[in-house]
């Protein structure tokens, strides 16, 4: 029988070992006092696969000066890699094992000892994901473990030491988490920590009682799904930040292993290739027994990428991918002052967001003049005046040839922009008023509309900002089909996912649209100020 062959993998993370780590301590320790939980090689001493152990080597890395290179990180790997025993795992060594730094021996290798009052955690949003890992303790720590450390095993705490140690599972209650001294904290399946089961409240309380005893957080996660705000996304987005050089944060270790992007889940020898590159080393995992899983007409395609791929792509119903808008972003233009631009705007009162977006009309670059949330406003509601205020400094710094506006509920405005503006502006979003281009009532242009924009961002025609901000609203979008073709809208009429700054993008390119199609007599003949000869 021919032998598999994996496809290259797509790995981020850090490469090779750690020139300085307690990581050889914790494997080692690992290898006298634990087990392996369950599986056929069960009770036998535990070891991890060379790609778990580099892991650990990277997790426990120190500077020169013996701290820690990351205060927090994610694991993220393919269902069944082992995430939940290799947690147990460092959670054991948390727990009562040599996982603090005590200086250096004769061949500046580091020392490690135990923490003396160590308070693990292993959390998540429902008591059935802690399961997961503290069902394993039990088969995992081994006899000796036990009778030199007394452990004494509990189903939710288990203790060492006669109580002065413990590792405690946790779930979705900020408030009663809020001021535990935690040593370390495990993180369990964040792809589903989210705003509407307190998953965010809950990262936020961890990671402040972890900051007063110097503790660590590590998730362990499958690719999350873009768009849901979910804890695992918001760290795959601070990942994403950093290696931009974007944000000032440091500390963080993101660590994962996917298969290539192009894997055809049509090509079976393409997707077994996939499914071995994602797996690596856990050679328990049977990828043919997956392949057909893959295969079930009941597990669509971008739940199969996400679970066993372990790729991070748009749900069924987004519209952009992630990979597809970000392609796009060129965080280094800026564009001129004076240049020849296009505003798009959709507003609110008290429910969605309010944005304000630029169109350069040489380029078709999208940039961002003003979002606004109500719940950030006194009152909770929009603040007119500053709207206003953005579109008067937009024309005041730009050669605005075209202003498309949604219509509702801001009439009034839409009719003073008018006035003010109307008779500098190229183009018209309707005849006898330059600005109202009411979405609502034209869903036959909205959708050519979105079309057109989505065909130039794919085709490479269309460049944007670098904004967690805008980008954040893009991918929130969900695709809608109707008569006329597709277009996009909100996932729900209520969701708190807001898509706001994209409708105000796709009015702004609209607009550069139908300006470039005017003949050169109607169009502006001057582009930051200099007369075109």
């Amino acid at each position: 029988m021919t032998a598999l062959a994996a496809a290259e993998p797509v790995l981020i993370g850090p490469p090779g070992v750690p020139q300085f780590t307690l990581g050889w301590n914790i494997l080692e320790w690992s290898g006298q006092y634990l087990t392996q939980p369950d599986g056929y090689r069960a009770g036998e001493p535990w070891v991890f696969t060379d790609e778990q152990a580099r892991f650990v080597l990277w997790w426990y890395a120190l500077d020169p000066q013996g701290r820690f290179l990351y205060r927090s990180g994610m694991l993220r790997r393919m269902k069944g890699w082992g995430k939940d025993p290799v947690g147990a795992a460092i959670c054991a060594a948390e727990f009562v094992g040599p996982c603090r730094f005590a200086g250096w021996d004769a061949d500046h290798a580091a020392r490690g000892e135990p923490v003396q009052t160590s308070w693990v955690q292993v959390a998540a949003v429902s008591k059935e994901q802690t399961r997961g890992t503290m069902q394993l303790f039990p088969g995992m720590f081994s006899r000796r473990a036990i009778e030199q450390y007394r452990i004494d095993l509990g189903k939710e705490i288990i203790y060492a030491y006669g109580g002065r140690c413990q590792i405690q599972a946790v779930t979705s209650s900020p408030h009663t988490l809020e001021g535990a001294r935690s040593t370390f904290c495990l993180k369990n399946e964040t792809h589903w920590w989210a705003a509407n089961n307190d998953g965010h409240a809950m990262a936020a309380v961890i990671a402040r009682n972890a900051a007063k005893v110097g503790g660590r957080v590590l998730a362990i996660s499958n690719a999350h799904n873009p768009g849901e705000d979910s804890d695992a996304e918001r760290d795959h987005d601070m990942y994403l930040r950093m290696l931009a050089g974007t944000t000032r944060g440091t500390g963080f270790l993101y660590s994962s292993r996917e298969a290539p992007a192009g894997t055809d889940l049509t090509d079976r020898a393409a997707l077994t290739a996939g499914l071995l590159a994602a797996r690596g080393d856990s050679a328990w995992l049977d990828v043919e027994r997956l392949a057909d899983e893959v295969y079930d007409p009941r597990n669509p395609a971008s739940q199969s990428r996400r679970f066993y791929l372990n790729q991070v792509v748009a749900g069924e119903d987004a519209w952009i991918a992630p990979l597809e808008w970000d392609a796009a972003e060129d965080g280094a233009y800026r564009v001129a002052p004076g240049a020849i631009i296009t505003l798009g705007f959709d507003g609110s009162k008290t429910d969605d967001h309010t944005a304000l977006v630029g169109c350069e009309v040489e380029t078709g670059y999208l940039f961002t003049l003003g979002v606004w949330n109500p719940a950030d406003e006194p009152g909770q509601e929009i603040d007119r005046g500053k709207v206003n205020a953005a579109v008067a400094g937009a024309f005041a710094a730009y050669d605005v040839v075209g202003f498309y506006s949604d219509r509702n509920p801001w009439e009034s405005y839409i009719d003073k922009w008018a006035e003010m503006y109307g008779e500098q502006l190229c183009v018209a979003a309707k005849a006898r008023q330059p600005v109202e281009w009411d979405m609502g009532a034209r869903l036959n242009d909205v959708t050519k509309a979105s079309e057109a924009f989505k065909a130039a961002l794919l085709d490479g025609d269309m460049k944007h900002e670098r904004s967690d901000t805008s980008r954040w609203y893009v991918l929130n979008a969900r695709a809608r089909v109707n008569n006329y073709g597709t277009t996009f809208s909100k996932e729900s009429r209520n969701s708190a996912r807001k898509i706001d700054w994209l409708a105000a993008a796709v009015l702004a390119r609209l607009a550069r649209q139908d300006y470039m199609a005017l003949p050169e007599s109607k169009q502006r003949n001057s582009y930051a100020g200099v007369s075109f000869v």
